[in-house]
């Protein structure tokens, strides 16, 4: 359906207009401002969620902005892919809202802009609003990696913005050969025109550059050197945000390129070479992470990899398998990072007297398990579907990539189990209590490892949710059909 503008507007508005009013509050009162920006935060859900009874039902809303009817003015789209993630994307937010310590109302201020850029970047539907908007994201983001204030966290965040400076000026060019070819930027006429005008070599240069450019924040291979660094050095609230939001924010974009622009053969293998890459990188590097933070980093890699991998099998299961390992790693990871936070020393330390808590032990197990993909948790449903529909694609590479799958599970039960262990086995001799581990920061990861029980009861309606969402996803022509009617 044709929506008013302020429905879908609201969720970039809001959180844009609040940071730039932010730092004046700021002025007066470092208590007002930081009272604002969490109260737009909730504003924020209100929206999204009111956004979400609007599409949960198959219904979709477009806004031409300004007035100029498509594909010539500024687009917002709104579906149920978009909303989920802006849902993943604002209770990511409040949750792991970064500490006052860590850089007071200008961190307020940058994740304003990043709960604002994020919006936009789910909703754009032209290229060039996406690349705005991505930008937006990235500055943000190299400011929050440097809010320790530490040494570390300001020379991560450096070498960070320098690949993803690198990355925005190969997405720009691959805009720039998508436009030269088309002479469009709007998504829905691209994909009217992408068969005639980018098919061949060209349209696949193009789609390269844009995988690698937006891929910087998707984690992929091999643009993701800047992932280990920046989750080790950055304040633990922070890295929950950028492993558990920014990196699916980048993944929805470059979902919709494959499904509307470059939806042929070459550009599926592409996304599954890199996403396999990542796979067997990430794991591999997590199995011999000295620190819990480095083997989160390095896992986080390799599950944006299943997502890739996921999105590249030609099927509408294969981007509802892709939608679920998103998700779930949306949920599972960040909890993870609050408890790697906790603990700054080697992996073989765990036990002792400096073990992690119970209820963060317990925590860790729960969630490890999900990930792992042990039944009857959702993660062992999220790859069984995963795999499932590797085995059953008619291209054998994809049988290779099962096998792969299944033997990076193996290594990642073998690294997590062994940090389980040194959990709940302490030296023996030593009978002092565990590290404390204040509540309030591990209520994020309770909060968390609650859904994920919550989701082992409804795993059958979420299924069911995931299919229908992936079947209207995978069509182009309804995304042109709503954009512009009467093209198709």
């Amino acid at each position: 359906m044709i929506g008013t503008a302020h429905q879908i507007v609201l969720p970039v508005v809001l959180p844009l207009l609040a940071a730039f009013l932010l730092p004046l509050v700021g002025r007066l009162h470092v208590w007002p401002a930081r009272l604002l920006g969490q109260i737009v935060g909730v504003l924020h859900l209100a929206v999204v969620a009111y956004l979400w009874t609007l599409v949960g039902g198959g219904e979709t809303i477009v806004s031409a902005l300004g007035g100029f009817a498509p594909p010539l003015g500024i687009v917002l789209y709104a579906d149920r892919l978009s909303v989920l993630f802006l849902l993943v994307l604002s209770v990511g937010i409040l949750l792991f809202w970064p500490r006052r310590e860590h850089g007071g109302t200008r961190a307020d201020t940058l994740t304003l802009l990043l709960l604002g850029g994020g919006s936009g970047l789910v909703l754009s539907g032209d290229l060039f609003n996406i690349f705005v908007f991505y930008e937006i994201v990235a500055v943000a983001s190299y400011g929050l990696a440097a809010s320790g204030g530490n040494a570390a966290g300001f020379g991560a965040a450096l070498r960070y913005l320098l690949l993803s400076a690198l990355g925005s000026a190969l997405a720009l060019l691959g805009i720039a050969l998508v436009y030269g070819a088309a002479g469009t930027l709007n998504l829905a006429d691209l994909s009217v025109l992408a068969p005639e005008r980018l098919s061949g070599p060209m349209g696949l240069a193009a789609f390269l550059l844009l995988v690698l450019g937006f891929g910087v924040k998707a984690e992929l291979f091999p643009v993701n050197t800047w992932v280990p660094e920046v989750y080790t050095a950055a304040p633990t609230r922070v890295t929950a945000i950028l492993a558990g939001v920014v990196s699916k924010l980048s993944m929805v974009v470059i979902l919709r390129l494959l499904v509307l622009i470059f939806a042929d053969p070459g550009a599926q293998t592409l996304l599954l070479v890199l996403g396999l890459a990542g796979v067997i990188a990430g794991e591999l590097a997590a199995f011999r992470a000295p620190d819990l933070n480095r083997t989160f980093a390095f896992s986080s890699i390799a599950q944006l990899g299943l997502v890739a991998v996921a999105f590249s099998i030609p099927d509408d299961l294969g981007i509802a398998a892709g939608i679920a390992v998103a998700v779930h790693h949306a949920v599972v990871k960040p909890g993870l990072f609050v408890i790697a936070g906790h603990w700054t020393g080697p992996i073989e330390r765990l036990g002792g007297a400096a073990r992690v808590s119970r209820p963060a032990a317990i925590a860790f197990v729960l969630l490890s398990l999900s990930i792992i993909g042990i039944p009857p948790f959702p993660g062992f449903w999220v790859k069984l579907l995963l795999l499932g529909e590797a085995f059953a694609a008619v291209d054998p590479v994809y049988a290779l990539a099962g096998a792969v799958i299944l033997a990076a599970t193996v290594v990642e039960a073998a690294y997590l189990f062994r940090a389980a262990a040194l959990m709940w086995e302490p030296p023996e001799g030593d009978n002092r209590p565990p590290a404390a581990f204040p509540l309030a920061r591990l209520a994020p990861t309770l909060v968390l490892t609650l859904l994920i029980l919550l989701a082992m009861g409804a795993v059958s309606p979420l299924g069911e949710a995931l299919e229908a969402m992936a079947a209207e996803v995978g069509d182009a022509a309804i995304y042109v059909g709503n954009v512009l009617p009467g093209r198709i």
